[in-house]
C-alpha cells in the first residue's frame, strides 16, 4: 500500500469517528482532505469510502443520523440531507 493510499484510509477512519461523535464540520473537512489527496496522487477513493460520502456537501453519511438508505429496481438509492443521490447496483 502506497503512501496517499494509507493517508486516505487513515483520513476515512478518522471521519467515520467524528461523524459517530456528531461533528459533521470535522468528518467533512477529512472527506475533503481525502479526496485531494487522491486527486493529487491519481489514486482511486476505495469503494466504502465512495459509497459512505456524499459528492455534493461532502458530508460522511451515516444512515438513520444524516443518510437514507433504500432499495429501489436493483439498486440501492442513498440520499444524502443536502438531496444529493447516489444509485449504486447490487
Amino acid at each position: 500500500m502506497t503512501i496517499p493510499e494509507e493517508r486516505i484510509e487513515r483520513l476515512h477512519s478518522l471521519a467515520y469517528e467524528a461523524a459517530t461523535a456528531s461533528n459533521q464540520d470535522r468528518a467533512r473537512e477529512y472527506v475533503r482532505l481525502a479526496r485531494r489527496i487522491a486527486e493529487r496522487n491519481r489514486v482511486d477513493l476505495p469503494r466504502r469510502f465512495k459509497r459512505f460520502t456524499c459528492d455534493r456537501c461532502d458530508s460522511y453519511l451515516r444512515p438513520g443520523s444524516n443518510g437514507r438508505v433504500r432499495l429501489q429496481d436493483g439498486h440501492v438509492v442513498v440520499t444524502c440531507d443536502c438531496g444529493e443521490q447516489a444509485r449504486y447496483p447490487y
